[in-house]
């Protein structure tokens, strides 16, 4: 069976805002390449894509190659090709189609996605917030992994907020970016 592994981007005060990176030019350019870095091996991981409507849309609209409008810097390219020629699979209540190698999952969430994670592969990635809620509820992340960022955002959306039980994790690695940020990955203890 294939495992589904999370990631996200939080700063040390809980703040999963992808915008709550630092704000101070060059510090934000030497962080960003950093994160994109870590996200396209993060990603390699995977063989398939697993995002809510938000994050699909909003991934669509960034990292799509044929639909560009923009040329982003060089140092993304690794990151654009990697998620733009992967399967993804979007979970949404309000999208009737999705393109961009892209299949629209419905009906019962935790079936769906359990049909998924029996399929031969390497493993599926999720991303975002919602989803990945409704995930943990259902008890089907198998690994979550945290960057944290060095970063007091002081507002913001919170990672699990509302979770209506707990969920032990055992710490499965560490490492620490050159940016200062800490990438930490658990599993659930089962």
């Amino acid at each position: 069976m294939r495992p589904l592994l999370y990631s996200i981007n939080v700063t040390l005060d809980g703040c999963c805002d992808h915008n709550a990176i630092p704000a101070d030019e060059a510090l934000q350019q030497t962080t960003v390449r950093a994160i994109h870095r870590h996200a396209t091996e993060s990603i390699g991981r995977a063989d398939a894509l697993l995002f809510g409507r938000v994050t699909y849309q909003m991934m669509e609209g960034a990292w799509r190659l044929a639909t560009r409008t923009i040329t982003p810097p060089d140092w993304t390219e690794p990151f654009a090709r990697t998620i733009d020629a992967m399967k993804k699979y979007v979970v949404s209540s309000t999208l009737d189609r999705v393109d961009w190698n892209a299949e629209l999952l419905s009906g019962n969430l935790g079936e769906a996605v359990q049909k998924l994670k029996e399929q031969p592969g390497k493993a599926l990635f999720t991303g975002g917030v919602k989803l990945p809620m409704a995930l943990a509820e259902l008890g089907l992340i198998d690994e979550y992994e945290f960057v944290v960022q060095p970063r007091l955002a002081g507002h913001g959306p919170t990672l699990f907020a509302g979770l209506s039980k707990y969920i032990e994790l055992k710490l499965v690695d560490r490492r620490e970016l050159s940016t200062g940020a800490v990438v930490l990955r658990y599993e659930p203890r089962r």
